[in-house]
């Protein structure tokens, strides 16, 4: 099926537009990926809405594969390149029937590949069509970290003398015996494709007393996926920062570099730090992993209420929508949908980042410089003569920027930004704390939304049950101030939910996470309170008379609904 064919088809049943059907052909052209790679890695269509469109017109069934239950010995019949190459995966084994799954089954040169390990096995073949997620999730299958790294380590013949990272030296010792380079290019590689596997958000390499510890951040937390000998820690963190383009030479202050590699078949950029501790060098890798990092809507967990809003307050022609909470609380990632949601051709939209985490085609991304007097207002400045239609800045820090950002919505810009408060509605002290005039805030300003990130719960795995008492005056308390509307679905006793664990989240029971929102808007009756006496009450009554979900009630809801936990609700929200 060619990528016209393919699009034409999506066009077909209204999946995707022309514009963006065009702009998939261009980017496939440029770049070399395939249109199904494209449309996966943005998550314009649903995989297997992909997958099935393509066995309906090509009239072979489609199949859902969970790969974690694959047999290890299928791997053993078509080799990894093979799958690689062609798109093609096994699914099962009967007797002399050997199940496959493919992307492309229409290609004659995977199906000339297939043939002959069937008749070299003397084996029928049974073809299933399988979507691009499920195929890569195969591909993942072939990889085992921890045994590869093992017996790379083994290669390497290492003589422990169990000091660690304080080895002993003997005063006639004349020179280190030099490390094969080719085990710790291995070592290195397989880590950062199991991070990606993972879903990892960063990767951190530390020299210990002992040993070489590597942590992978997942759902938030960090959890250690290996320990290596010592004596590697040199060589591994030169290898990261010969990859890096950073001095391997210097090891007495840090240093921040970047690169980008191609991990299961898609370009994922490694953002790196070192750190100089008395051990050696400790190193942070952030994954920016476009697949995971880059959300819609629906997956942030916006929805309902809170979401109305925010398509309210993007189709003004102009004015500031803030994004407020902690550091780590996904503020970016909600950036990034709303700049996509907004990304049209005859659209200018330009952005300000520190730094720039995802590259996302048809906007023009720019990294601030402090250290070169490249900051967010000078950069705010140079923006304003780009004749842009929408600014992201990454951030507003100071006086100056918030000033800058408040011109530019009052001269005619959407200003997509974010600012360190508690909640939404602290928004309007701070702006005013940064003096911003107050009867500049009423015209410039139009959303101002905070969140927090919390666990998303295992859906395989979770199950119902009652809430305890105290719990169930909680609920009943942030319910009781929301619209019925809202609240008519649950009634008491209030039920909630848990997930012990299972194959699908590794026993974890959270699979990924989902933010908590609220949305607080811009009215007539906020301006008059902005004007004559912005207090913090008074803004927080103007919020409750707007039927403004707090992040307490929008998370007690998305436990209710049986997304969250609802005691890392409480926790997250400091609400009782």
């Amino acid at each position: 099926m060619t990528t016209d064919q393919l699009l034409g088809e999506l066009q077909k049943r209204k999946l995707l537009t022309e514009e963006v059907s065009n702009k998939i052909r261009r980017e496939s052209l440029l770049s070399g990926r395939s249109a199904e790679d494209i449309i996966f890695s943005q998550r314009l269509v649903e995989n297997e809405q992909v997958a099935k469109l393509k066995s309906e017109v090509l009239k072979i069934p489609y199949q859902k594969v969970d790969a974690s239950k694959l047999d290890e010995k299928l791997f053993e019949l078509i080799p990894e390149e093979t799958a690689r190459t062609y798109g093609a995966v096994p699914i099962s084994q009967s007797d002399n029937l050997l199940v496959v799954g493919m992307l492309r089954p229409d290609d004659p040169k995977a199906q000339e590949a297939l043939k002959f390990i069937a008749r070299r096995r003397r084996l029928n073949l049974g073809v299933y069509v399988i979507s691009y997620s499920d195929w890569q999730d195969v591909l993942r299958r072939y990889s085992p970290y921890k045994s590869e790294v093992e017996a790379a380590v083994r290669s390497l013949d290492i003589k422990s003398g169990g000091a660690g990272g304080r080895r002993l030296v003997g005063l006639e010792e004349t020179a280190s015996t030099k490390l094969e380079d080719a085990p710790i290019i291995r070592i290195v590689a397989k880590t950062f494709s199991e991070a990606v596997q993972k879903g990892a958000s960063d990767v951190h390499i530390e020299p210990l007393e002992n040993y070489l510890r590597v942590r992978f951040r997942i759902n938030g937390q960090l959890e250690e996926e290996i320990a290596l000998p010592a004596e590697l820690s040199q060589s591994v963190v030169s290898r990261v920062k010969v990859i890096s383009n950073l001095k391997i030479d210097e090891a007495r202050v840090p240093q921040d570099g970047r690169f980008r590699t191609r991990v299961f078949d898609r370009e994922i950029d490694f953002r790196v730090s070192t750190f100089p501790t008395p051990l050696g060098e400790k190193v942070a890798i952030r994954v920016l992993d476009p697949s995971t990092g880059l959300k819609d809507f629906g997956q942030l967990g916006l929805e309902g209420k809170n979401l109305s809003t925010i398509k309210e307050g993007l189709s003004k022609p102009f004015g500031m929508i803030l994004l407020t909470g902690p550091t780590g609380s996904g503020k970016t990632t909600t950036l990034y949908a709303i700049l996509q949601t907004l990304n049209k051709e005859n659209i200018n939209i330009l952005s300000l980042e520190d730094p720039v985490e995802y590259l996302v085609s048809g906007i023009n991304q720019s990294q601030v410089r402090p250290e070169i007097g490249y900051d967010f207002a000078s950069g705010l400045r140079e923006m304003l003569r780009q004749d842009p239609d929408i600014i992201m800045v990454g951030e507003i820090r100071d006086n100056e920027t918030a000033g800058l950002a408040v011109h530019a919505a009052l001269t005619g810009h959407i200003v997509l930004s974010t600012l360190h408060t508690n909640n939404a509605i602290g928004v309007i002290p701070r702006l005013i704390d940064m003096k911003v005039e107050p009867f500049l805030l009423p015209p410039s300003l139009n959303l101002m939304v905070s969140q927090r990130l919390v666990g998303r719960l295992c859906q395989n795995c979770r199950k119902k049950e009652t809430a305890p008492q105290e719990m169930q005056r909680i609920i009943k308390k942030a319910l009781n101030d929301l619209p019925s509307e809202i609240t008519s679905a649950y009634k008491e006793p209030y039920e909630i939910y848990k997930s012990e664990g299972c194959p699908k989240c590794q026993g974890k029971g959270i699979v990924g996470r989902i933010a908590l929102f609220e949305v607080f808007k811009m009215t007539n009756e906020l301006q008059k309170i902005i004007v004559s006496s912005p207090t913090v009450q008074l803004i927080s009554e103007e919020a409750k008379r707007q039927g403004m979900i707090t992040l307490h009630q929008d998370g007690i809801i998305k436990a209710l609904s049986g997304l969250v936990k609802i005691e890392e609700v409480i926790k997250e929200t400091e609400e009782s």
